[in-house]
């Protein structure tokens, strides 16, 4: 099932732990429209911008999901609402700021970024169709910190 000109249902909701652990990674009709919306308004956008393809990292991740991969089972990965990506022969700080100035988002959180190596990390983004704080954040694996820069 196509979620957007560029992006499946099956990309969103690969996952390798639940293939191995035999977790259910099914969203609900609800969880297939956040995704939808996520890729429609986050990724298209930034996917056409840089005219190259993105890798999805992480997409929607089940509560059970979650719980293995010692996340919140109540995430906005859980809801359907984010992903987290990288594209390469690109920096990851480029497409968080492409994203941070041009787009309607939730939170975006430049993960694991290192200055001497911009391909290093990935971009975490959410998009909530009702309340979007536009929150932008660096992680460093230690600390959260407002990313100002």
């Amino acid at each position: 099932m196509q979620l957007s000109g560029h992006f499946s249902l099956n990309e969103l909701t690969k996952s390798q732990t639940a293939t191995r652990k035999g977790i259910n990674n099914t969203p609900s009709p609800e969880q297939v429209e956040n995704l939808t919306d996520l890729c429609i308004q986050v990724l298209e956008p930034t996917r056409r911008h840089f005219s190259k393809p993105m890798v999805i990292t992480s997409g929607y991740r089940s509560g059970d999901l979650c719980l293995a991969i010692g996340s919140n089972p109540n995430s906005q990965h859980a809801l359907g609402m984010a992903a987290d990506f990288e594209m390469f022969g690109e920096d990851n700080k480029s497409l968080a700021k492409y994203i941070r100035s041009e787009l309607i988002y939730d939170q975006l959180i430049l993960e694991y970024w290192e200055e001497d190596d911009p391909s290093s990390g990935w971009v975490h983004c959410s998009y909530n169709k009702d309340n979007n704080r536009k929150q932008s954040l660096t992680y460093d694996g230690k600390d959260y910190k407002e990313w100002l820069t």
